[in-house]
């Protein structure tokens, strides 16, 4: 069975920063597409940003670029989400996850693997 497991949230001032990691375990795709979502009360899943395998490629949503950073770690099977200058609305659980694809991908269905989430909550 495929897990992954974020770690790292809390609270935080706006303006502040904050890293939140994804551990995986288990046998997931060989080289898997790495992604990283959000979910906020009363809001739907949105996608944050995804890294291919080698790290070579990202993707960020518009409301995070410039302030996000996604990395990834292979020997220890983690990736990573650096959050800088964080917002009141940057406020949710954020969801690691895993996908076949060869390229970083905002489709929330081309993810098959999901953790449990981590709460964020950034103060005003």
């Amino acid at each position: 069975q495929v897990q992954l497991v974020e770690s790292g949230g809390g609270l935080v001032q706006a303006g502040g920063s904050l890293r939140v990691s994804c551990a995986a375990s288990g046998r997931t795709y060989s080289r898997p597409t790495m992604g990283w979502f959000r979910q906020a009360p009363g809001k739907e899943r949105e996608f944050v940003t995804a890294i291919s395998w080698s790290g070579g490629s990202t993707y960020y949503a518009d409301s995070v670029k410039g302030r996000f950073t996604i990395s990834r770690d292979n020997a220890k099977n983690t990736v990573f989400l650096q959050m800088s200058s964080l917002k009141p609305e940057d406020t949710a659980i954020y969801y690691c996850a895993a996908s076949s694809r060869f390229l970083p991908t905002m489709t929330l269905s081309s993810y098959d693997y999901w953790g449990q989430g981590t709460q964020v909550t950034v103060s005003s």
